[in-house]
């Protein structure tokens, strides 16, 4: 069974854009606590996001490098961008080419978009500031798959790769604790450094992407150990659920402290690491549950992701013309459900052709027959 169609992961995205989105609107439309709680820290969507992106690129990557065809590299690369860049450069045409669209935010040089550098140093309040995922993730797909390469044909050892990514951990966590003291910690604009140099940097934010990574790593190298591991789906589900809900309540009573500034990420990452073990373990209901309209949210999340934002924002602005209050739930409602349309019509517009297209052209990531395989050592 695809990885793409398990029940679990299908839960996963679409609670993933589900806070997201919810979080959006509360931020953006009506800057007021409308959805409590939930809304407040919607914003972990994106880390959620992270931890299956690590976890699904993961898998395709430390997969095909054990097996016997290999990986290559360009058929990676050529899959990947058939898969990210329609949607991303439709929307950001929509951007440049539409005034209305991106409304009064300003925005940054087309090529910053284009090369995905545009979380550099990103000023808050910037027109489609919530790309800075996006340039994240193409940077982490950009790199995790040469990566690998390097460390199987010149490492082959798996010890390696478990020191890299506890090493990427704790650099995050030091990258994260003295950026904090340099740039937040009594300057008076601490909040704007807070996003500028820490929320959307880089080498701050890869967390949840080493946990996936971690857990697509443990899954192909170690399937013993993986098979005794996922007969104990619902219990590592309770213990996933319990460790985000740890980090939910510890950056709801302090989002920009000092702890769970550089601890907050590495928690949300185990949890979510935890429950992407349930998600494919067979016998966990997290697995076999499949929840009503997951699986077309999941679709479709990508899409919803970039251009749920800006739909919200001129739909609550036509509708607060017709007298309708953006916290009434005729609004609430009406654009959530405009938010999933839009996003299902790019999704069907856009992104499916291409999909085709790949399918056909670049049906896999898989190489000629090559050694160097990873081993344990």
């Amino acid at each position: 069974m695809s990885s793409a169609r398990i029940h679990g992961l299908d839960t996963l995205r679409a609670i993933a854009v589900s806070l997201v989105v919810l979080h959006h609107y509360v931020l953006f439309v009506t800057d007021r606590p409308t959805f409590g709680w939930v809304g407040q820290v919607g914003w972990a969507g994106v880390d959620l996001f992270f931890a299956l992106s690590g976890y699904l690129i993961g898998n395709q990557i430390f997969k095909a490098i054990r097996g016997g065809e290999g990986l290559s590299l360009p058929r990676f690369y050529a899959r990947r961008l058939l898969r990210t860049l329609p949607n991303y450069w439709f929307v950001l045409a929509l951007y440049f080419l539409w005034p209305a669209f991106r409304g009064d935010g300003p925005l940054l040089p087309l090529w910053k978009y284009l090369s995905f550098i545009q979380n550099h140093h990103l000023e808050p309040g910037t027109a489609f500031s919530h790309s800075w995922s996006l340039a994240i993730e193409e940077q982490f797909y950009l790199l995790l798959p040469a990566l690998a390469l390097l460390g199987a044909a010149f490492g082959r050892s798996l010890r390696l790769a478990w020191f890299a990514i506890a090493l990427a951990f704790g650099a995050g966590m030091l990258a994260r604790a003295w950026l904090w003291h340099d740039v937040v910690q009594g300057e008076r604009y601490w909040m704007h450094h807070y996003y500028k140099y820490i929320y959307y940097a880089s080498f701050c934010r890869f967390d949840e992407l080493l946990a996936g990574v971690g857990v697509a790593l443990f899954r192909n190298c170690h399937p013993a150990a993986w098979a005794r591991l996922t007969r104990h789906g619902n219990l590592l589900g309770l213990a996933g659920l319990a460790a985000t809900g740890v980090a939910f309540w510890w950056f709801l009573r302090d989002h920009y402290g000092f702890g769970p500034t550089v601890f907050g990420y590495p928690l949300l990452a185990l949890g979510f690491s935890l429950l992407i073990v349930a998600a494919v373990s067979p016998g966990a209901l997290l697995c076999r549950i499949r929840v009503p309209g997951a699986g077309a949210l999941a679709l479709w999340s990508y899409a919803i992701y970039l251009l749920h934002k800006q739909v919200c924002v001129m739909g609550a602005a036509w509708l607060a013309r017709q007298g309708v209050d953006a916290e009434s739930p005729l609004a609430i409602a009406a654009l959530l459900a405009l938010s999933v349309f839009t996003g299902w019509l790019l999704y069907r517009l856009i992104e499916t052709p291409f999909m085709a297209l790949r399918e056909r052209y670049v049906p896999g990531n898989a190489a000629p027959p090559r050694s160097g395989a990873l081993h344990p050592g």
